[in-house]
């Protein structure tokens, strides 16, 4: 919504998908370090067996990251070069779990909800079971601490986009875009 105020934006999980799409930078690392199992029919990394595994052996997810990680921040850095706003947005869903970012930004932005309310939405956007995305957010960083390591809270805990759409103009104002 800041981006529709002017403002440039970095998804790094779009980045990171691009990364494991088919033909993407990681796949051949992928293969050679997990095997074709982990490789869908179209070249993809299949993801829900990879999560699976991730989630079952955490030296894997360590082993994933090393892969994805480098070439997420690689890509991220050509983006931000590019960028031609004032005000640059970075998407980063595992930024408190990182030590890479925070000295990179001028603010840390998180927009909350309950817990509940995650899960819904989880459930609605990718149909996953709540064992599921309740193993996810046990390995992800705390509400609390998303909250300790923000300069502002969004708090978006309804399907309302017209508030958001309203809090976006107001923090596009502030921003000077």
């Amino acid at each position: 919504m800041l981006g529709e105020h002017g403002a440039d934006l970095i998804d790094a999980d779009a980045v990171a998908r691009a990364c494991t799409a088919s033909g993407g930078a990681a796949m051949p690392a992928i293969a050679a370090t997990f095997g074709q199992v982990f490789i869908s029919a179209d070249g993809a990394l299949d993801r829900a067996r990879m999560r699976e595994h991730v989630f079952a052996q955490p030296q894997a997810r360590k082993m994933l990251e090393d892969i994805v990680h480098p070439l997420v921040a690689s890509e991220i850095r050509r983006l931000a070069a590019q960028a031609s706003s004032s005000v640059l947005i970075f998407d980063v869903p595992l930024l408190v779990e990182s030590r890479h970012w925070r000295w990179q930004l001028d603010r840390v932005l998180v927009v909350d909800c309950m817990p509940a309310t995650q899960v819904r939405r989880v459930q609605q956007r990718n149909g996953w079971d709540t064992d599921m995305i309740e193993a996810v957010m046990r390995n992800q960083s705390s509400r609390e601490q998303r909250l300790a390591a923000a300069d502002c809270v969004v708090f978006n805990d309804t399907d309302d986009l017209d508030i958001l759409q309203h809090l976006a103009s107001v923090m596009a104002k502030r921003f000077g875009l």
